[in-house]
């Protein structure tokens, strides 16, 4: 086999070259290797970064789970709904599971898990030796269609996402993992369920609130989707505008999270 060929099986697998043999990253189990590519944020922090490098990462391979948070949640008895302090986690905390160990009918084991805040993501990733992914390597790994790396000019691909942003989301969640792998290899980044990121809160559209200006103005307002990058990217607008609304105690019905490394 070829040098060339041996990287690319490496990146696939999710396994790393040492002195010429494949060696697994040690904690990397059920993640992919994203590999280093270029990111174009929809709204890049300044012109001179309309394109970002975005580092090789692994990414889990589907959401976490409703049986993998009962997991944490067993061995961590202070995120155990009732139990979890009300400044790190809302009212609706793990609120359709049955009880604070008991899932039942409505969180399936192997449906995502969901109404979890994104302190509670963390302290699950932390757990795991992992993290949650930034916003732009979630944006990057999930700009992959089944066929390519970039798949945000692809209208087919586009038309799925705007038709799944358009459908409402069911009472109970089907399985991860039933649905065609992206180009990377990885699982429901879209169509599922939206997912927390490290750093939801961090993309700027307004000016800075020390300028002049209303510093409440409402940072998705029409006007400054003049600065985004890419203006026909709806389905980015909408994933935008969704984590722009969030709080890091919010525990959404359909808010869930997977972990990078």
């Amino acid at each position: 086999m070829r040098r060339l060929d041996l990287t690319i099986l490496t990146a696939l697998l999710g396994v790393s070259l040492l002195g010429g043999r494949a060696v697994a990253e040690e904690g990397t189990e059920g993640m992919v290797l994203v590999p280093a590519g270029v990111h174009e944020p929809l709204y890049p922090p300044s012109p001179e970064e309309a394109r970002i490098a975005v580092a090789a990462f692994h990414l889990d391979r589907t959401p976490v789970t409703n049986a993998e948070f009962l997991a944490f949640v067993r061995e961590n008895p202070k995120w155990r709904r009732g139990s979890a302090a009300e400044i790190f986690v809302g009212s609706g905390y793990l609120s359709h599971w049955s009880g604070p160990l008991e899932l039942g009918e409505l969180a399936p084991e192997n449906a995502p898990v969901v109404r979890v805040s994104w302190f509670a993501a963390r302290a699950y990733c932390h757990w795991k030796g992992k993290r949650l992914p930034t916003e732009n390597e979630w944006e990057y790994a999930a700009a992959a269609s089944a066929t390519a790396p970039d798949g945000k000019r692809d209208p087919a691909f586009v038309a799925t996402l705007l038709q799944w942003y358009a459908r409402p989301s069911p009472k109970v969640l089907p399985p991860v993992g039933q649905g065609t792998p992206n180009y990377w290899g990885i699982h429901d980044l879209h169509g599922l369920i939206w997912e927390w990121v490290d750093d939801f809160g961090s993309t700027m559209v307004t000016p800075d609130s020390r300028e002049d200006g209303d510093p409440d103005v409402l940072q998705f307002c029409g006007a400054a989707a003049i600065n985004a990058g890419d203006k026909g990217d709806y389905a980015g607008f909408m994933r935008y505008a969704f984590r722009s609304s969030l709080n890091g105690s919010y525990s959404i019905g359909t808010l869930g999270f997977r972990c990078a490394k």
